[in-house]
């Protein structure tokens, strides 16, 4: 795998490093050792997919708190998405500061998300597909979200949203819950 760090610290893009041959290609997607060595936690607790229809459709911007506060590995496994991350570590030079990155079938790029960051995506075709491994159980008591569109944010969506949970849609503006989210999150 090809590990490249993003501007937030902790959170990296990873490429496949394919070994091609006349039978296609191999690679590896995981590796407890090679997650150890660029610092990540190489622990999945839970795997996950979601199955999008509509392009447009938004997931997001999803976050555990700390004790259950998570990692995530995540891939576009058909179609393709815009997923962004917010770092919510009080303590970070890049507190609430974000990244997006395009994942697709195509690129078969993944994001590593580290604990304490808010994340979420757009679908950009019709029935994409996403993979998540996940480091903490799901735990709904420790569940939190970001209002997708709050301009404190400053989140840059490529299209008009065409679908989103009704739960996503009643999370509350940064401004209305940062002092506790900031308490919360502290380590």
């Amino acid at each position: 795998m090809i590990f490249t760090e993003t501007k937030l610290k902790g959170a990296f893009i990873l490429d496949l490093e394919r070994r091609e041959d006349l039978r296609g290609f191999f690679a590896r997607a995981f590796c407890q050792n090679e997650f150890k060595a660029h610092g990540l936690k190489p622990i999945i607790a839970q795997a996950n997919i979601a199955s999008n229809l509509k392009k447009g459709t938004i997931r997001g911007m999803h976050f555990q708190y700390p004790p259950a506060a998570e990692t995530k590995l995540v891939r576009c496994t058909r179609g393709a998405i815009l997923d962004i991350i917010v770092d919510l570590r009080p303590e970070s030079a890049t507190y609430l500061q974000h990244v997006s990155v395009e994942l697709s079938e195509e690129n078969q790029c993944a994001l590593y998300v580290p604990e304490r960051f808010a994340h979420g995506y757009q679908t950009l075709l019709d029935n994409t597909d996403t993979s998540y491994q996940v480091g903490e159980f799901y735990t709904p008591e420790a569940e939190g979200g970001l209002m997708y569109n709050d301009p404190r944010l400053g989140l840059d969506w490529p299209m008009a949203v065409t679908v989103m949970s009704e739960k996503d849609q009643k999370f509350l503006l940064l401004d209305q819950f940062e002092i506790e989210l900031k308490q919360k999150m502290r380590l």
